[in-house]
């Protein structure tokens, strides 16, 4: 990879890092005390998509820069990067059905169960933290 490249997917490793700083907060929350706030609810809703979005950017980045086809869906991005192990096949597994929340977030703003988005709060930061770990460490070994 060149500097340029791993400036790009450095540059949104750390949008990542800091949304997942950002919903800390939310994570010690009741379920009523986030239903009760809108605001809380819609920065968390907000958080989430541009979370989800900067690792499909990324995905798809490493992905063409390697020379293969641009994936055809989110989903399939996780995936993709899984088989190339650039992260884990198994967090890849998991990470994927996030491109499902990202749509909904984005498309369906007004079918959400808050309650489910406060619980992937806390799946993010678990699954999210390790996918900068392995993709920092990808690109620390290519550079």
């Amino acid at each position: 990879m060149s500097p340029i490249e791993e400036a790009i997917i450095r540059r949104k490793l750390g949008i990542m890092a800091e949304n997942l700083a950002a919903l800390i907060p939310i994570e010690g929350m009741t379920t009523e005390e986030y239903l009760d706030d809108v605001y809380k609810r819609k920065a968390t809703e907000r958080l989430l998509q541009e979370l989800i979005e900067a690792a499909v950017d990324i995905n798809t980045h490493i992905i063409v820069q390697t020379g293969n086809a641009s994936p055809v869906d989110y989903y399939e991005s996780f995936i993709k990067l899984g088989e190339l192990k650039v992260i884990s096949a198994g967090l890849a597994e998991k990470l994927a059905p996030s491109a499902g929340l990202r749509n909904r977030l984005v498309h369906e703003y007004d079918l959400l169960e808050h309650s489910l988005i406060l619980e992937a709060v806390k799946l993010a930061e678990r699954l999210y933290s390790e996918y900068i770990k392995e993709v920092e460490n990808y690109i620390s070994k290519k550079g």
